[in-house]
């Protein structure tokens, strides 16, 4: 299924994108903002949530979603006049399920067989496996989701992302211009922000409330979907800022907002304003990354190593709860060196899953479906 539009504007080079076998376009740095990302969530769940923002991690995620799915599509776009919905849909669902459902089920069995304590209710495991987790969660005192499945909220927010985005990309590319388009999404953050003050300030709701739900997270992958339309650092060419000292200003400009997010501790601020104000800092930070990657604060995001790191963070992100779980277990006297433990472990299976699963997957959606 597609839909036939007209192209706003013509594709310019992408100096940051990088021709790698098997790949038609491949931008190195978004591996490492996903490596960097994983790690966030990764020691913040091992201990150190007070001094590492596990959160801001997921938040990072998002705008790396909103701007590389933005991207793919506007390439398609402009490329071919439309979007094949069918082929983007088979790609999320040959990229996501494998993965998500082999562990979902591998912890389901193991709940069966009496392997792993559980509260787990039919309910919560219907909410893991149709999606909608984030909500399911809001919605009951106790979770009754599968162990080790805590992180699947997030990953409820990025399908329904998928599955609304794609269509309103396609109404407005038929008719807009790209930065028309990218002010509409900036409208719609705006919106968001105003509805989690609505309810915050006047509700009364819960933090949670905020911090889970797909109508007050949006904006995250919005912000992402802006800068894959205006002054996408991959396709258009003209840059962010002209002169040196613009550039200085940004990106120092938006490391201090990331900053104060983190200092600032106040509840309602935190349950609203905070993800606004760290979208916007993620723009020229991402920007910067991807557009001028050779510049030393962000060249080691193209380490091979981490860009390694970055290739599995899919199953790194859904495994590592369990991972923690089970070092802990055999080492429960050191919390340091069971952390150490389950990076390795986790990074094992990660990669064992990647070889195993995604890249079978992949080879077969290309056999499938050229």
């Amino acid at each position: 299924m597609s839909l036939p539009m007209l192209a706003s504007s013509p594709l310019a080079a992408a100096p940051a994108a990088t021709a790698v076998p098997g790949r038609a376009f491949y931008l190195p740095s978004l591996d490492g903002l996903r490596a960097c990302a994983a790690l966030l969530v990764f020691f913040s769940h091992a201990g150190w949530g007070h001094l590492i923002p596990g959160g801001f991690g997921v938040t990072v995620f998002f705008f790396l979603s909103g701007y590389l799915i933005t991207t793919l599509l506007r390439r398609e776009v402009e490329q071919h006049g439309r979007i094949s919905f069918r082929s983007f849909y088979l790609r999320r669902v040959y990229r996501i399920f494998p993965p998500m459902y082999l562990l979902l089920f591998l912890l389901l069995g193991l709940c069966l067989a009496g392997v792993l304590q559980n509260d787990m209710s039919w309910g919560g495991v219907a909410a893991l496996l149709t999606q909608s987790t984030n909500y399911y969660l809001l919605s009951v005192e106790h979770s009754g989701l599968l162990p080790f499945t805590g992180t699947y909220w997030s990953l409820a927010i990025e399908e329904h992302f998928y599955l609304l985005f794609p269509a309103l990309f396609a109404a407005c590319a038929a008719r807009w211009p790209h930065r028309r388009t990218a002010a509409l999404l900036a409208l719609v953050c705006v919106a968001v922000l105003a509805w989690r003050c609505v309810l915050i300030y006047w509700l009364q709701a819960a933090d949670e409330r905020t911090y889970l739900a797909t109508d007050t997270r949006l904006d995250s992958l919005l912000f992402g979907c802006v800068m894959g339309l205006w002054r996408n650092p991959a396709l258009d060419a003209r840059p962010l800022a002209p002169r040196p000292w613009q550039h200085a200003l940004l990106l120092g400009g938006a490391i201090a907002l990331l900053l104060g997010c983190f200092v600032v501790r106040d509840p309602a601020f935190r349950a609203t304003w905070r993800y606004t104000l760290q979208g916007l800092a993620l723009f020229p930070v991402f920007w910067y990354a991807v557009r001028h990657p050779q510049w030393p604060l962000f060249r080691p995001l193209n380490w091979r190593a981490v860009r390694w790191v970055g290739e599995i963070s899919y199953v790194f992100y859904l495994s590592h709860l369990l991972w923690l779980a089970v070092a802990w277990h055999l080492w429960p006297d050191n919390r340091a060196g069971g952390a150490a433990l389950a990076l390795g472990l986790t990074l094992v299976f990660s990669w064992a899953v990647h070889l195993v699963v995604e890249r079978p997957f992949a080879r077969l959606r290309k056999q499938l479906h050229h």
